[in-house]
């Protein structure tokens, strides 16, 4: 699954793709020179994986991974179609907004001024899937001239929908769609449809906003919004560990804004972990929400879902609560589940085949 981080020019895009990838990408003018995107894979921070492995002490850790690619030129700029295909290719949206005052680096308008940064890019997001519709509405009323298709008509009458709505500057994750009508423009990938999280790139006189309860905030469907100081996870990225967590001590904070920025964008790209655990590896496996445990075994290995017979499931919360595989056994809390189980974020899963 990819995630695309999109802004203005000065927002901090590459400032944050550093942090999260610990890469080396040139950030300000040199990046807007660069058409070509960056892109990282990046562990997903997981608390109840480093519990795991403290208790089963495996050879092995495996972290769920999210790839970030760093788009730009999105905005009026040369290479702007490019940036747009880039686009298209991802999962998610991740839309930095400029909050901190730097004179040493101005703002493209002139002034720092957020909510409108976030309309001025929404917008421009909305113009390409209107400029999309519009290209394949007039081949299909070509084609509805030569021939008459009930799909051809269903998808015109869908996209006049979809283009009225995004007339009035509303971006299409807020549409209320139909499953018949998604498989119709699946193909299309608009980006106003795609999920979206605003992040607050704030300066370091604005880190009381860090204090502050950190959970995501939901703002409408498929949007969310968290907080981050670029400039100061840039510092915090050269930090070992064991400097860095009394780094945050220092600042009141119980998590790096990166570690949240990673967490909240698995979380809205629709994903889930499960966990396999033992001496040999313990790791966290991603999947989307609403998988059975068959699709999740097919994740580990193919052969795994072919020769499916049970899944051994316990969920992680019950491991913690009680100590040990067997403990949760003896209390009916180890259970066996068939192919159509669906897998909770945090189980514990044996897969049990026939290969």
């Amino acid at each position: 699954m990819k995630a695309g981080i999109i802004g203005l020019p000065s927002a901090g895009k590459t400032t944050i793709f550093n942090v999260l990838t610990r890469g080396k990408a040139a950030a300000g003018p040199a990046a807007g020179r660069k058409l070509e995107p960056n892109v990282g894979v990046v562990k997903v921070p997981d608390p109840r994986l480093n519990f795991l492995s403290s208790k089963f002490n495996p050879k092995k850790t495996t972290y769920a991974t999210v790839e970030f690619v760093d788009v730009h030129g999105l905005v009026g700029a040369k290479g702007q179609d490019l940036a747009l295909a880039s686009v298209r290719t991802v999962e998610a949206l991740v839309h930095v907004v400029r909050w901190f005052q730097d004179e040493s680096v101005p703002h493209s308008d002139g002034t720092v001024d957020p909510e409108r940064d976030k309309r001025n890019l929404d917008y421009e997001l909305m113009l390409a899937d209107i400029a999309s519709i519009e290209k394949r509405m007039e081949r299909l009323e070509k084609d509805l001239k030569k021939i008459k298709n009930a799909a051809l008509e269903k998808e015109l009458a869908y996209l006049q929908q979809a283009k009225q709505w995004l007339e009035s500057e509303k971006p299409l994750r807020e549409m209320e769609v139909s499953d018949e009508e998604k498989k119709l423009v699946k193909g299309f990938a608009f980006l106003s449809e795609k999920p979206m999280l605003y992040v607050d790139n704030i300066g370091e006189d604005q880190l009381d906003r860090l204090r502050r309860p950190h959970a995501e905030v939901p703002l409408r469907a498929g949007t969310a919004q968290t907080t981050i100081c670029g400039r100061l996870e840039a510092e915090m990225a050269e930090l070992p560990p064991e400097e860095l967590r009394s780094f945050l001590s220092d600042y009141g904070l119980s998590e790096s804004g990166a570690e949240r920025l990673i967490q909240t964008t698995y979380r809205l790209l629709g994903l889930i972990s499960f966990f396999t655990v033992g001496e040999e590896e313990c790791r966290a496996w991603t999947i989307i929400r609403g998988m059975n445990a068959q699709q999740a075994a097919g994740v580990i290995h193919t052969d795994l879902a072919d020769h499916f017979i049970r899944a051994e499931v316990c969920h992680y919360d019950d491991f913690v609560k009680h100590g040990t595989m067997q403990a949760l056994k003896e209390k009916g809390l180890l259970r066996l589940e068939g192919k159509e189980y669906r897998v909770k974020d945090g189980d514990i899963i044996t897969v049990r085949h026939s290969g």
